[in-house]
């Protein structure tokens, strides 16, 4: 069965049984050919939602086995003599292999789940669908599960997306598919033509689209605030102190670049809203598109927040294992032989100790509403509040985390800028470096607060426009202008 998806992954035990019941004599019968994993998930999905369902494998004594006991499963040819709606689940190079059937397929409905590698996909100009269509002129064919995995088949629609993209040429058939679509716990969505399954195949072969610029984003601020902090942590005692401090490298400088990192990049998660908030107030309206790179820069908000929790969440985990280091205990040893050589029994900085206590509660605290946010953006979750909830959580919260953090940075801080000391090698301390682009967000959220900014900004979002002929008043009613929509 080299031509046949046929190697079993995925059990077939469902209920507590084991089985499943047999389908009811009048349930619609649907034909699948193929005896991979997905036919089998298939089967297992259409016999639990109902339907009849008839399996056509090449050997079917060593395939019966492997799909539920209410499937039949027959020879090719018997299973596609009777369902008007016949799944074809093998690989494009074994189309050719049905050619024989091409007599008793024709007339009927042949739903293509298949995809192409990325080699395939760039190879072959048409898609996999339109090949069958090519190979099988009088049967209709229609795209659909191609987005769907095997397992949230298996698994059902809650584990999974729910959405399944159609496209096909005849809109009986696409409407017979997409009932069964329903039918089985799923949301069709109708692409349109046969003409868009070349789009509809590209689907599964994206590897998080979204995510690769601010990917690329957070690599970049990694690479370089490691190199700073390299430089001034390690090369610089190398350089003029003679000490080997390259045991650093591992844990210690890069825990000092993952909160530099995670703090930047929530700062360039509201950025853009003050930058598109600015454009609105100087062109008077809203209008007018933003430029395609903002346009772009705000699509990518969330994946850039979570990244940034991602980082911070690594921060505190490195942070707990920075006592383990063996270095860790040496300094603690060599400082209480010091202490104890300069004849000091008692070793306390009450400033030193105060901006600790408070450095570590607010770096907590900011990184608790962080979670908050990256718990918020999941579909899940997101889709459980309204949006003014979400609005609350994503907006005044993800500002308060900003805050938070700024103020965890001051703590560390404290008074190492001003101290010529800390400028290793003439280069600022690090912490000075991620201030720049937080403070600039947090000055202009409170700019905006200003009456004569914050008004002109509702009248804009609600529709009003500088060189518009209407007269437009504000709504005095409190109630009202709190439901005003943020960018």
């Amino acid at each position: 069965m080299s031509g046949e998806m046929d190697k079993p992954l995925i059990g077939r035990h469902l209920d507590s049984d084991g089985s499943l019941a047999e389908a009811p004599s009048g349930a619609p019968k649907v034909g699948i050919l193929g005896s991979g994993d997905f036919a089998r998930s298939l089967a297992t999905r259409l016999v639990g939602s109902g339907f009849n369902v008839v399996v056509g494998s090449r050997n079917p004594k060593r395939s019966a086995g492997l799909f539920p006991s209410a499937a039949q499963v027959t020879f090719q040819v018997d299973a596609v003599s009777s369902p008007e709606v016949i799944f074809v689940a093998v690989f494009r190079e074994h189309y050719s292999s049905l050619c024989r059937l091409s007599e008793q397929l024709a007339g009927k409905i042949l739903v293509d789940v298949s995809n192409p590698t990325e080699q395939e996909h760039l190879r072959h100009r048409e898609s996999n669908a339109e090949y069958l269509a090519s190979l099988f002129p009088t049967c209709t064919v229609v795209k659909a599960f191609n987005v769907i995995s095997a397992w949230t088949l298996q698994a059902g629609p809650r584990d999974g997306n729910r959405q399944v993209p159609i496209c096909g040429d005849q809109p009986e058939a696409k409407r017979a598919v997409s009932e069964m679509v329903h039918a089985m716990g799923f949301m069709p969505v109708d692409m349109g033509s046969l003409a868009s399954s070349r789009e509809v195949e590209a689907i599964p072969l994206r590897l998080l689209p979204g995510w690769k610029v601010p990917t690329l984003l957070a690599l970049g601020l990694f690479v370089c605030f490691y190199a700073y902090n390299f430089i001034r942590d390690v090369l610089q005692p190398y350089v003029q102190e003679r000490k080997n401090k390259f045991y650093k490298l591992p844990v210690s400088v890069v825990n000092t670049t993952l909160p530099c990192v995670a703090y930047v990049l929530l700062s360039l998660v509201y950025l853009p809203g003050v930058l598109a908030a600015a454009l609105q107030l100087r062109r008077g309206t809203k209008y007018r598109r933003f430029p395609d790179w903002l346009d772009h820069w705000l699509q990518h908000r969330k994946q850039i927040g979570l990244l940034s929790f991602f980082c911070a969440a690594l921060h505190a985990l490195y942070s707990f294992c920075l006592p383990l280091r063996r270095s860790h205990r040496y300094d603690l040893v060599n400082l209480a032989v010091k202490q104890v050589l300069a004849n000091k029994s008692h070793l306390w900085v009450e400033e030193e100790v105060w901006r600790m206590e408070i450095y570590l509660s607010v770096g907590v605290l900011a990184l608790g509403t962080l979670s908050l946010l990256a718990v918020t953006s999941l579909p899940s979750i997101a889709n459980s509040l309204n949006w003014r909830e979400f609005s609350f959580v994503q907006s005044t919260l993800g500002f308060v985390a900003l805050v938070l953090s700024t103020l965890h940075t001051l703590t560390y801080g404290w008074t190492r800028a001003f101290e010529e000391k800390h400028y290793k090698f003439f280069l600022p301390p690090t912490f000075t470096l991620t201030l720049l682009v937080p403070c600039v967000v947090i000055l202009a959220r409170g700019l905006f607060l200003l009456p004569c900014f914050s008004r002109r900004l509702a009248k804009i979002r609600r529709g009003w426009e500088r060189d518009s002929a209407v007269k437009f008043t504000l709504p005095t009613a409190p109630t009202l202008a709190e439901k005003t929509s943020h960018v």
